[in-house]
């Protein structure tokens, strides 16, 4: 009778260390190891989900994740987060400026109508000063950007800060909405996001 208590506690004991050992550990996509959490505006945020995104559903392009101050499923609750947020983004090849700064006018303008747009027009030419001063990025290159409240969003390049914070959570969504909007970058990316 003792001896099958004490199987079962041992059983109790290995199931809870393999819990905490599980949580602990990174995603990974594509090779690239995303960090359970980060630290955005004196904030400790989560892992929400990440995926990888393909050109042509062929060229792996690059890994993301996007960090929150607590788990969302729904693009909606994601936009209403009231806090600091990340998209962390890793190069699985090499990319030039041009590349990234279409990419990023062709998501922005698939998600968000003219009337949105109109709210946020120095913001977008202040990114796209961001990407004609980013040289051409090598694979693995990673580039951060953070959404502080009464900040705006800033854009890292290999933990480089690259021009200024752009104000606005008008702003900061549109970003966001590259990945989570109705037209997505890639749809099976905006549910890995989301964590589904």
């Amino acid at each position: 009778m003792k001896f099958g208590m004490r199987i079962k506690q041992l059983l109790i004991v290995g199931g809870l260390v393999a819990g905490f050992c599980q949580a602990g550990q990174a995603a990974e996509v594509a090779g690239i190891k995303f960090d359970d959490t980060a630290k955005v505006g004196g904030k400790e945020l989560k892992l929400n989900g990440a995926g990888a995104r393909a050109w042509a559903g062929l060229v792996k392009v690059y890994a993301i994740g996007m960090y929150l101050p607590e788990k969302k499923t729904t693009p909606a609750d994601v936009l209403a987060t009231n806090g600091p947020r990340r998209m962390k983004l890793v190069l699985l090849r090499k990319v030039n400026n041009e590349e990234l700064g279409q990419a990023f006018m062709d998501g922005l303008n698939k998600n968000s109508d003219k009337a949105e747009k109109s709210k946020f027009v120095d913001q977008t030419v202040k990114m796209g000063e961001v990407f004609a001063s980013i040289s051409d990025l090598d694979k693995g290159s990673v580039i951060v950007t953070d959404y502080i409240p009464d900040v705006g969003l800033q854009v890292y390049v290999n933990d480089k800060k690259i021009g200024e914070p752009m104000a606005g959570i008008a702003f900061a969504n549109a970003y966001f909405k590259i990945w989570l909007g109705d037209k997505p970058a890639d749809s099976s990316l905006k549910e890995k996001l989301l964590g589904n």
